[in-house]
C-alpha cells in the first residue's frame, strides 16, 4: 500500500458466494503479505478481490482477478 488506507481482501466461489475475508482492517503504508489457508476448500476456479479506500483523499482502489485452487 502506497499510503494509510482500510483494507479488504476477499475469496469468493464461481457462484459469487463470499467463502472467506482475509482481511478487512485498516493498514499503513507499507509491503504486506498474507497466508491463504484453504484446506477447507475444494480445487477449482475462485475469484479474489482486493479494495483499499484513503479516507484523507477519499481516493479508493479496487482490483478483481481468477485463480486456481489445485490440490
Amino acid at each position: 500500500m502506497p499510503v494509510d488506507a482500510k483494507v479488504i481482501l476477499e475469496v469468493y466461489n464461481i457462484a459469487g458466494q463470499k467463502v472467506v475475508e482475509l482481511v478487512n482492517k485498516e493498514q499503513s503504508a507499507g509491503y504486506y503479505t498474507v497466508d491463504f489457508g484453504a484446506s477447507n476448500l475444494s480445487s477449482g476456479v475462485y475469484i479474489y478481490r482486493l479494495a483499499a479506500s484513503n479516507k484523507a483523499t477519499g481516493i479508493n482502489f479496487s482490483s478483481i482477478k481468477k485463480m486456481m485452487l489445485l490440490k
